[in-house]
């Protein structure tokens, strides 16, 4: 899958071996010299992570720190195939909202942040402030997937009905064409950028209704969908294939990389550096993450978009 241009409206695997997941919601395991970790609370603001400890001798330790849309699967995949191509790397990623992303790289507890949001300007007054100046790299391109439980019978929904739905307005399935039944409505929490993206495309920038429950990741999402009938939420392209739910059409346009211009909750995920402090390894990786056609495989396969 390959998308060159998505419109301002739109965008606003390798297998894993050895690679340890402290996944606070959804389990983990593993080993090797990789560690993800992914948010369990839902603070609007995150403190930065301690100091990590040094790689081995002779060995370069990359930390990477954000976006759970890209840190939960993109990241360490991309990890992994950059390691198996002989590169003598660590690295320690942590998955726990876009907004950690920032805070991390002022901090200087992590080299490279991952954001499924752009920055905001009152995000980069804080580099300015401090003497920072920031690079943004596009990782890929995603389209988030507005999900229900596969047992609905709704496949379609316009933005407008959306909105209503996340903001509150319409509560009941019956007011959009499904059967009669309170809608039960999973979102992001506030730290994370997917909350931010989809209040931005999908809600015109409307707050969330009161009674929406806010998970922490992508697959805690699906899995609550999964498990509830009434459900509906939204989550990154890659995360639309979890048991028991769908992903319906929006305005008519089916969830599918292909229609990619014309869905209208499409977006760019980033990658984010400060300017003068990304090491030759950090550069070197994000060069080859964002340009090798062998990370594209990995980008494809996890279910994302590759940037050209």
């Amino acid at each position: 899958m390959k998308l060159k241009d998505i419109s301002a409206n739109g965008i606003a695997a390798l297998a894993v071996m050895g690679i340890a997941f402290t996944l606070a919601s959804c389990g983990g395991g593993g080993g090797g010299t990789e560690e993800a970790t992914a948010p369990s609370g839902e603070s609007t603001e995150s403190a930065p992570a301690e100091e990590s400890s040094p790689a081995p001798a002779g060995e370069t330790k990359l930390v990477i720190k954000g976006s759970d849309t890209l840190g939960a699967k993109m990241v360490p995949q991309l990890a992994e195939a950059y390691k198996a191509a002989g590169h003598e790397v660590s690295f320690e990623i942590a998955a726990e909202g876009s907004s950690t992303a920032f805070t991390n790289l002022i901090a200087g507890t992590a080299e490279i942040g991952m954001s499924s949001r752009d920055i905001k300007d009152s995000e980069k007054d804080e580099f300015t402030a401090k003497g920072m100046e920031v690079k943004d790299w596009t990782a890929a391109y995603d389209m988030i997937g507005v999900i229900v439980n596969s047992s609905n019978s709704v496949t379609n929904l316009t933005l407008e009905q959306i909105e209503g739905i996340f903001t509150g307005d319409i509560k009941d399935w019956s007011e959009v064409g499904g059967a009669a039944g309170a809608i039960s409505v999973y979102t992001r929490n506030t730290s994370s950028g997917t909350y931010k993206s989809f209040q931005e495309m999908a809600m015109n920038e409307r707050d969330y209704g009161a009674d929406t429950q806010k998970m922490a990741g992508n697959e805690q999402i699906a899995a609550e969908v999964g498990k509830n009938p009434a459900g509906i939420g939204y989550v990154g392209l890659a995360y639309t294939h979890a048991e028991g739910i769908k992903a319906i059409s929006v305005n008519g346009v089916a969830l599918d990389p292909k229609k990619a211009k014309e869905y209208p909750i499409s977006r760019s995920l980033h990658y984010y550096t400060v300017e003068g402090k990304l090491s030759d390894g950090g550069k070197a990786f994000l060069e080859w993450a964002t340009t090798d056609p062998a990370a594209g495989v990995v980008v494809d396969r996890v279910g994302f978009i590759v940037a050209e």
